[in-house]
């Protein structure tokens, strides 16, 4: 429990509630200094910690094994903003299709509002790559190297004697290769797999700003997991303050059972502690220890709670070796608990779901009808028009781009104004590579008959081998000076 001075007796029990109007007042990882006072969380274990595992490992699969996934040749996810590449779920994506990524990402923010609203800050606990690298890689190995909770107090607090230094400098080489690991898998999904070992096979004397680049990357991970760890959730992370204007008493979130918990006090066997007017907690302070941001559940919702369920699974341990119901702290709504009313689907929740499918529903349709040819035909600068044979020609410059996943072979008509011509070497057939543009010229002609103005908009088509229309565009024709009575 938090040392604030501002703590107060609570009549009727032997237990002590921080004051609700200044028990907010401070950060419970530094002093009244300022410094830094580290947190040294016990090794949790229980269900959910089990479940928490789980969900790890196979996120941490995924993170190290999608840059090596293709679709069709594709990558899975590439986001090559350097070079404009952009590959998602195997699909190509342009500077054109901005508007669509720019959709994409509003989507993404409503849906973490609305998972927000609902669910409160669960990613934090579950999904949170800061919170999966932390607890599920570097502070197992922590563990494994300086042990628990006391062991860790006892090493930090002795002088730099053999022991000390052969463990800190075991866990800080190993921090510092796994740093270096998630480092060249981070840009594996900004340049690809290929490049990334091209870049390591030539060495850094061949890349010298890539290397640079890279190292930058892993001091900043080492300095994260090595030293600033929950700073990151407290102090720097947005979501963290976001959560504060989102979540309201119907939210669902870590809660501690005030209204069962308290009035607190230590265990004492064989005590009727209701008939004391004792409430279930112990005050073992077991919740408090096993939090990796050091905060006091207890004390109510705060902003550094990051949902990962250690006190959940602390207090359940306590509560079945004194023979206490389970769920004195467990996920739940403030009215659940106050009120006791059951969860339910608000308002506020429902409008969020609309937005949020009508906006999944557009995204789909944009990606759907996005097209797998875009065409574009432009007149030269200076250019103009010619007549031979009767006929009427402009030069074009074609420029296609094949967003699909296979070559093509395409054929160009002209679909206004009719009797329109395409002269083109290879029976006007051109062929594109998938994931390429194609740029080449082209000549249309029409009968000086069919031109009626000096310039006058034409659509020229291109088609696929099966007939079907690829994508269109609307250009303007050139012709001589005609005068109109």
């Amino acid at each position: 429990m938090s040392e604030n001075k501002s703590q107060k007796e609570v009549k009727g029990g032997q237990g002590q509630v921080l004051d609700p109007e200044t028990f907010r007042d401070s950060v419970n990882t530094m002093d009244q200094t300022g410094k830094r006072k580290w947190v040294y969380p016990r090794k949790p274990k229980g269900k959910y910690t089990n479940y928490r595992l789980l969900v790890s490992i196979f996120l941490l699969i995924v993170y190290f094994s999608l840059p090596f996934v293709k679709i069709n040749g594709n990558p899975f996810l590439l986001i090559n903003v350097l070079d404009r590449e952009f590959f998602i779920l195997g699909q190509p994506f342009y500077p054109q299709d901005f508007f669509i990524l720019a959709l994409g990402a509003i989507t993404s923010i409503v849906f973490i509002i609305l998972f927000t609203v609902v669910f409160g800050r669960i990613f934090c606990g579950w999904i949170c790559p800061q919170t999966i690298f932390m607890e599920m890689i570097f502070r197992k190995i922590e563990y494994a190297i300086e042990g628990d909770r006391n062991k860790q107090i006892k090493l930090d607090n002795q002088p730099w004697n053999g022991e000390k230094i052969w463990k800190r400098g075991l866990k800080w080489s190993i921090y510092i290769v796994i740093s270096l690991i998630i480092t060249h898998f981070m840009f594996m999904y900004i340049v690809g797999y290929g490049e990334v070992f091209k870049i390591m096979k030539e060495g850094p004397f061949a890349h010298p700003t890539n290397f640079m680049v890279m190292i930058l990357f892993t001091g900043a991970f080492y300095f994260v997991f090595a030293w600033f760890r929950e700073q990151v959730c407290t102090l720097v992370c947005p979501y963290g303050r976001l959560q504060g204007v989102l979540i309201d008493k119907q939210t669902i979130n870590v809660y501690y059972d005030f209204k069962r918990g308290e009035n607190r006090s230590k265990w004492r066997k064989g005590e009727d502690r209701k008939a004391l007017g004792k409430g279930d907690c112990i005050d073992c302070n077991q919740c408090v220890v096993v939090c990796p941001t050091g905060i006091d559940i207890r004390n109510g919702q705060q902003l550094e709670c990051v949902n990962c369920t250690a006190c959940i699974d602390a207090c359940d341990e306590v509560m079945e070796k004194v023979g206490l119901p389970k769920g004195l702290i467990r996920y739940a709504t403030e009215d659940e608990i106050e009120q006791e009313r059951p969860f339910k689907f608000t308002g506020r929740m429902k409008a969020y779901t609309v937005v949020l499918a009508l906006l999944v529903g557009f995204l789909g349709f944009l990606l759907y009808n996005r097209g797998t040819m875009e065409a574009k035909f432009i007149k030269p600068a200076g250019s103009t028009f010619f007549v031979k044979d009767g006929k009427i020609s402009n030069t074009y410059n074609y420029t296609f781009l094949n967003k699909s996943n296979e070559d093509k072979v395409v054929t160009i008509k002209v679909l206004s104004p009719k009797n329109g011509t395409i002269v083109l070497s290879e029976n006007n057939k051109i062929k594109i590579k998938k994931d390429q543009i194609t740029k080449g010229t082209i000549n249309v002609s029409f009968p000086e008959a069919e031109i009626k103005l000096s310039k006058q908009n034409v659509t020229i088509g291109v088609y696929d081998e099966k007939g079907t229309l690829l994508d269109s565009y609307e250009t303007y024709f050139e012709g001589p000076f005609k005068l109109s009575f």
